[in-house]
């Protein structure tokens, strides 16, 4: 194990005991109706700035001692402390033993020789892959990379599943109003053979590049596609005459059309890509940390250098921030030790993230990775059980969509469910219906939602609409449901890394007062090597015999209905 010392049991501590008694005064009593008419500055102490992110905490069931208690709790756990070992290279992941450094994949180049980590100039290292990839983004959007018959690249096809995958397909769909090249990208993650099927079809190999991600280059559904697509390629490429079938014409073609994101050069190189034409990344790096390292080329290839460079910027403007603040005006913090308020303390274990902008409609799956992989654990970074609740389920979807489909639940449910609201005051794609700006029409549904869930509507505002009193109360809305609120000036690259670095520090500050390694996951392993010893048994009659009964008869169930 790392030389890290063991995680401050957070239950046994003063501060912990102050949060658990503050937490019963305030169901008794609290109501954030009574809170607005009390304090005129509830709004101005419960809402920060963040260079292009405005944040609105007002809304959620906090008071002055909740903020006071919830960083006196920060501090007993040492979360300042624990944040600068983070940045500075420690090797807080201890069941891998590595550096957690995601932090230094968009420190500027004039840091280089600042942090030397095992030996490692790593801010020179990161970017000297980085220089290379613009470079080779350039050469591909300028038309200088030409595929094997001599035509200019239109399409990517990203390989990858995981961090791999869900980063860069969050960022692209959030950014394709930047997309200047005339290039677009389909990704392909899922091993069900749909997927690549869907992603492929209608694409001309001759003007297609293929980008595979996988660190180790040994990931199994990765591995599978990377071959599959391949294949497609290469008959695609025969029966359109552009390549003859030979040996020769076919390995010209894969080092044309293939490039990778990985370290194992010589499995590279076995697959036929050239290792010239692979970027690496760093043990250092996790996968759901890792859309600002090579794993994002596809996106510096459809947006150019100068937004990711952008998209850099605006992770490290948040870094500094989260760094640099104190406690109580660091709303990443204050975020963080929100969630831990909710889950430990009101006993709500699941978090709704609600982008009201379209483009965001992945934004909740990819929190979904970095939030559970990143704190689902019941095991301390010392090896000891865990000793409260840990993580949330993170879910969502983009309103005014959701508000069709589940915010039932999240009015008038039987729990509350704390939420985050994300909005910008622009929008790309300015519309009017007739004298109705509808982006207005759309923000004043992100404005109702938390106005409603916050206040909600009594038994007399029912009745005073009419309502016949039977209905009365299947009309009336509790209140009191937490919501944040982050509005923004506008999506754009600086932006959006903004929004990804804070959901990442957020994450940091739960494990850290659960005492959790963030940064490993071994829960997603058990059922990869299950998977292996399976497959064979859907043909083989002994490895049939060594499932359990419920495995059998469904392998049982397939041999009889596959077609």
């Amino acid at each position: 194990m790392a030389t890290i010392a063991a995680p401050i049991d957070a239950t046994q501590t003063a501060e912990w005991k102050a949060l658990a008694d503050h937490a019963a005064d305030m169901k008794a009593h609290f109501s954030l109706k009574e809170e607005f008419a009390a304090d005129a500055d509830r709004v101005a102490k419960l809402s920060f700035d963040m260079d292009d992110l405005h944040f609105d905490l007002s809304k959620n069931l906090i008071d002055d001692k909740t903020v006071e208690l919830l960083c006196d709790l920060g501090r007993a756990v040492k979360l300042e402390e624990r944040r600068d070992a983070m940045y500075a290279g420690e090797h807080l992941n201890t069941t891998e033993n590595r550096a957690v450094l995601h932090t230094a994949l968009r420190r500027p180049a004039s840091d280089k020789g600042t942090l030397v980590v095992d030996g490692q100039d790593v801010v020179a290292d990161v970017h000297e892959v980085l220089d290379r990839m613009y470079a080779f983004a350039e050469s591909v959007r300028s038309g200088e990379w030409k595929g094997v018959s001599g035509k200019k690249i239109e399409h990517l096809v990203s390989v990858g599943i995981g961090g791999s995958d869900l980063g860069p397909v969050m960022v692209y769909e959030a950014l394709k109003p930047l997309a200047n090249a005339g290039i677009d990208c389909r990704y392909i993650s899922n091993i069900d053979p749909n997927d690549a099927s869907e992603k492929l079809r209608g694409l001309d190999p001759e003007t297609t590049l293929v980008i595979v991600v996988s660190k180790t280059f040994t990931t199994l559904e990765t591995l599978t596609n990377a071959r599959e697509v391949k294949t497609w390629l290469l008959d695609t490429l025969r029966e359109q005459s552009a390549i003859d079938g030979s040996e020769a014409q076919d390995a010209e073609a894969i080092k044309k059309h293939f490039v990778a994101v990985s370290t194992a050069l010589d499995k590279v190189e076995a697959f036929g890509i050239d290792p010239a034409n692979a970027f690496g990344f760093w043990d250092w790096v996790g996968g759901r940390y890792s859309v600002d390292s090579a794993v994002g080329l596809s996106l510096i290839v459809v947006f150019g250098p100068e937004v990711f460079k952008q998209f850099l910027q605006g992770f490290h403007d948040l870094d500094v921030y989260f760094q640099k603040t104190p406690l109580e005006q660091n709303v990443v913090a204050l975020m963080g030790l929100l969630n831990v308020w909710y889950v430990n303390f009101y006993g709500l274990g699941s978090h709704a993230v609600l982008p009201y902008n379209q483009y965001l409609h992945r934004f909740p799956a990819y929190l979904q990775q970095l939030t559970m992989e990143s704190n689902g654990k019941s095991t301390r970074w010392d090896g000891t059980p865990v000793t409260c609740g840990t993580g949330e389920v993170f879910w969502g979807e983009p309103g005014t969509n959701g508000q069709h489909a589940f915010y039932q639940l999240i009015h008038q449910g039987t729990r509350a469910i704390p939420a985050d609201f994300i909005a910008f005051a622009n929008t790309p794609n300015s519309v009017r219906d007739g004298d109705q700006d509808v982006h207005e029409l759309f923000l004043g549904n992100f404005l109702a939602q938390t106005k409603a869930l916050a206040f909600g509507k009594t038994a007399d505002e029912v009745r005073a609409e009419g309502t016949a009193e039977w209905m009365v109360p299947a009309r009336c809305f509790e209140g009191n449901r937490p919501t944040t609120s982050i509005f923004g000036r506008e999506l754009d690259a600086h932006s959006l890394g903004e929004l990804i670095a804070l959901y990442e520090h957020i994450t940091f500050v739960e494990g850290t007062v659960w005492g959790l390694d963030s940064y490993d996951q071994w829960g997603v392993e058990l059922g990869k090597q299950l998977a292996k010893q399976i497959t064979p048994a859907f043909h083989d009659d002994a490895a049939l015999e060594e499932q359990d009964a419920s495995t059998r008869a469904l392998i049982e169930y397939y041999r009889a209905n596959r077609k």
